[in-house]
């Protein structure tokens, strides 16, 4: 079951998010979602900026995103998958929702940020129908310097 979190969810969301992507951690640059709070993520939520989903098997938080609503596209970051659910496509069941919810909100685009250096997640990315538009090099919220790919999908 897949959906959107409400505050009670905030802890669940990242929580889910350390555990997914504490395999990040020794990268030369360490994923900035690794420093951010539960009072960020509550902040954001509360503000209108993002909304996060939920997803639950057998009762059980198994993975989340974050997404934002502009006026032509649905923007998600912060794909997290519990280990334990890893290669059980729970990533790509959140995707079909998001873009379900898209297509709800009159939206015609997904878009995504991937880092190049997880050339993992750019596959399942592409396996979905999302397409490289642009590659660029800029500083995560931490301040590195991070090369990233824009990908987008029509819907």
């Amino acid at each position: 079951m897949i959906k959107l979190a409400d505050e009670e969810d905030i802890h669940t969301v990242h929580q889910l998010m350390l555990e997914a992507f504490e395999e990040y951690r020794n990268l030369d640059v360490p994923s900035s979602a690794l420093n951010e709070t539960v009072s960020s993520i509550v902040q954001s939520i509360k503000s209108g900026s993002e909304q996060a989903i939920v997803c639950m098997v057998d009762d059980v938080p198994v993975g989340s995103a974050r997404f934002k609503l502009d006026d032509h596209s649905l923007y998600f970051s912060r794909v997290s998958v519990s280990p334990q659910a890893r290669g059980k496509g729970v990533a790509k069941s959140m995707l079909v929702w998001l873009e379900t919810f898209a297509k709800e909100n009159n939206k015609t685009e997904m878009v995504c940020k991937v880092r190049m250096s997880l050339p993992r997640n750019m596959s399942l990315y592409q396996s979905l129908g999302y397409g490289l538009t642009k590659e660029e090099i800029h500083a995560n919220p931490d301040g590195f310097p991070v090369k990233t790919a824009t990908m987008k999908k029509r819907i």
